[in-house]
């Protein structure tokens, strides 16, 4: 744990000033830092290595990249308190030019995942003509869950954010977890645009990078289709979610679309309400709603259910909807 001197110690320094300032907009990868900083990246990871060790910030390595965000707001929170009211209401030179390089990556990363959205927006039309149209399936979405806050969130398999751009004003916090590092930086694109703050974090959907109860809703959509163990993802997912938390697993029906696994890499072509049903008893939730939506190939089911205590599972309030 650091102490009080460890973290006047890693303040002292323009430098990792300005580092703190930049984290407190956005999370940013070293060579990003490096790009608004104007600094080498071996400098400035020395600079974060050093807001790292006082608790002030935190790593996490994504494929080849380095991403740098905030410490734990128990330790940060009073130190950017105590800078607030210590700086001028309008900084100094720095923090201009510091707020145009960083619009400046922004754009990069917008313009990143235009080009990356161009090139496969083919294959992600192909599928949507399949089912229903995705605004609603959102629509569904937004109605199983109600119209209050849904707390601790957590999108896994997160893809471009939009769970998080769809739910996280509503949400106490959010984080993102996704296996690919591309698909996170697209997601860091599209979520810092519409100024929704998330934490986007690279992991497995078998192994959560997150302690047992702390979450309040977890939503798995559109993901369990490729997944090799959907049992294994379920516990997975209620192993992290406090006690009356909610699970919401979007996903098909099952159907017979057999090219979808070599051309789309689809682990499973659907699941029954029997299977997630059984599923929902193994991992202790009890099925709160079933929401049926046709009108295509693929129906789109939604799954709602919440965290049992003791593994108690009730009975299934089923609502189809055409």
């Amino acid at each position: 744990m650091a102490t009080a001197l460890d973290i006047f110690r890693a303040l002292a320094d323009a430098t990792r000033l300005r580092i703190l300032a930049l984290l407190r907009t956005m999370e940013l990868s070293v060579g990003e830092l490096a790009q608004v900083l104007g600094q080498s990246q071996p400098r400035v990871s020395r600079h974060v290595k050093i807001l790292v060790d006082a608790g002030l910030a935190v790593r996490r390595k994504e494929g080849s990249w380095v991403f740098v965000a905030l410490g734990d707001t128990n330790r940060t929170g009073p130190v950017l308190t105590a800078l607030d009211q210590w700086d001028g209401a309008e900084g100094d030179h720095w923090t201009a030019a510091d707020a145009a390089r960083l619009t400046a990556v922004r754009a990069d990363r917008a313009a990143a995942a235009s080009t990356w959205f161009e090139a496969h927006a083919g294959e992600w039309d192909a599928i949507r003509s399949l089912h229903v149209a995705e605004s609603q399936v959102e629509a569904a979405m937004k109605m199983v869950l109600g119209d209050g806050p849904v707390g601790r969130l957590i999108d896994i398999g997160t893809g471009t954010g939009r769970m998080i751009e769809l739910f996280g004003a509503r949400a106490k916090s959010a984080i993102g977890i996704d296996r690919s590092s591309e698909m996170l930086r697209l997601a860091r694109a599209k979520l810092a645009e519409c100024g929704r703050p998330a934490d986007l974090r690279q992991a497995d959907l078998y192994q959560l990078p997150m302690a047992a109860g702390s979450a309040d809703l977890a939503i798995l959509h559109h993901v369990l289709h490729f997944a090799q163990q959907p049992a294994a993802a379920i516990a997975e997912a209620a192993r992290v979610l406090a006690p009356s938390g909610r699970l919401l697993i979007v996903d098909f029906a099952p159907h017979q679309r057999e090219e979808l696994r070599a051309q789309e890499a689809h682990a499973r072509l659907g699941f029954s309400d029997e299977q997630m049903l059984g599923w929902f008893q193994a991992a202790g939730l009890a099925p709160m709603r079933i929401e049926t939506l046709a009108g295509g190939e693929l129906t789109v089911t939604l799954w709602l259910a919440r965290k049992t205590i003791a593994g108690t599972v009730g009975a299934v309030d089923e609502v189809k909807a055409a």
